[in-house]
């Protein structure tokens, strides 16, 4: 796409980072009301524009088909009028909840007179660096004005054309409602170059979060001299118990690796006990053969459906994004959790059990972001956990873990009251 590398190749970097921080100190400043009717008017203008949204996007996915982008990236990449839908829903959304900008908590009277709390404020200038997913430009635009900071955004060459057209339409937004259209800035160039020059504004800009393939991921995280929000992969297991209900195992499965396996919360690693393998894994292998999954089974697996191919030490370390799953029988949950302590990413783990002190003791031990119970792995996000839209998932603990809604976006300061308190005696006279 030679056309988009070329748009603006002499674009400052710094200037629109500049621009984008002045914006930072109005948005930490407007009203509640403001920002929701802002949102709203947002979500709007994405349904107005639509049909110039999917004409972008319909030139970046016959593009990103003629490069041979691959099945999961063009599956990220491609807009319709339902996800168009969905990305006004999610700013809707995000509007409706509530503003956690100036709440103040744990305020305490101090032995020495002074009032402490503490205040909820916005962190300043986002920047955002992503791959294909065009409603990240929505989702993070939205989130981040709702905590009031601003966004510097540099979308992937792959979806150029769509990331400017959403971004077009949510600056009608905000110059139809007065407010400094900086406040959300998208980089209009895919110069590589950009992405080495944001790095470096540690003056302007106070959080990175990328979102992309594990080679961005690690690619910003080692050059950037901003905090990095990050995860590389979600290699997500599903660990079915010998006193699992086997219905429930089976749907869990089936939801988990086939309603959409490109996604970072779909499954990967199937692990079964061996006391539930003889009766799970032949119905198992059933329903994900008529669902067009492959197989890769450890030995004992491959005992019970012959079929299965062979799997590797790597094949339990990989994040497929596609319809391969590894399978290994385990001689408990032990061997479960030490299976996900040296394979997993710290993304989202799944039990299937009706044993309750196993559950707990699954919840307590893994070491992920999202730990969940008879319930689909496809439930590790943030609209589904009750946080609107995500701006992204951070596997590391600071500042955040697990899918980052508004309040990621904020940190707190301590605020003081006093009434003439000094800390040491002052004389007088």
């Amino acid at each position: 796409m030679s056309d988009s590398s070329s748009t603006v190749q002499s674009v400052s970097v710094k200037h629109l980072a500049a621009a984008c921080e002045s914006a930072s100190r109005e948005m930490a400043t407007l009203p509640t009301e403001r920002k929701n009717r802002v949102l709203r008017r947002m979500a709007d203008a994405l349904e107005a524009n639509a049909s110039g949204i999917l004409a972008a996007n319909n030139r970046d996915v016959s593009a990103a088909c003629d490069d041979g982008l691959s099945e999961a990236m063009i599956d990220r990449l491609v807009l319709n009028p339902e996800r168009i839908g969905k990305m006004a829903d999610a700013l809707r959304d995000v509007a409706s909840f509530p503003d956690p900008v100036g709440e103040t908590s744990g305020t305490t009277k101090r032995p020495s007179g002074i009032e402490v709390g503490r205040m909820r404020i916005p962190l300043g200038v986002i920047a955002m660096i992503y791959e294909a997913r065009p409603n990240v430009t929505a989702d993070a635009a939205g989130l981040c004005f709702k905590a009031g900071n601003a966004v510097l955004l540099r979308g992937g060459s792959e979806a150029f054309h769509s990331n400017q057209a959403v971004a077009s339409a949510l600056h009608d937004a905000l110059k139809a409602e007065d407010v400094n259209p900086a406040a959300v800035t998208l980089i209009p160039t895919t110069d590589r170059a950009a992405v080495n020059e944001m790095l470096t504004l540690n003056e302007h800009i106070d959080l990175v979060i990328p979102r992309g393939g594990e080679g961005l991921i690690r690619f910003v995280d080692e050059t950037s001299r901003i905090p990095v929000i990050k995860h590389y992969k979600g290699v997500c297991h599903l660990y079915v118990d010998e006193r699992a209900d086997l219905e429930n195992a089976e749907n869990l499965l089936l939801d988990g690796k086939t309603s959409r396996p490109s996604v970072c919360n779909a499954l990967e690693t199937m692990l079964v006990h061996r006391d539930a393998a003889g009766d799970f894994l032949p119905r198992a292998a059933e329903v994900l053969d008529r669902a067009g999954v492959e197989i890769r089974g450890c030995e004992r697996t491959r005992e019970l459906l012959p079929d299965a191919a062979a799997a590797s030490e790597d094949d339990y370390a990989a994040e497929y994004l596609d319809l391969t799953l590894a399978v290994r029988v385990v001689d408990d949950a032990d061997a479960a959790m030490e299976h996900i302590a040296t394979y997993g990413s710290n993304h989202t783990e799944v039990i299937a059990t009706d044993d309750l002190p196993t559950a707990r003791r699954f919840v307590r031990t893994v070491d992920a972001s999202v730990v969940l119970v008879n319930a689909s792995s496809r439930f590790s996000d943030g609209g589904e956990l009750g946080l609107g839209a995500e701006i992204g998932i951070s596997t590391t603990k600071l500042h955040a873990y697990g899918p980052m809604g508004l309040d990621a976006l904020t940190t707190q300061k301590f605020v003081v009251y006093g009434d003439g308190e000094t800390r040491h005696p002052v004389e007088t006279g």
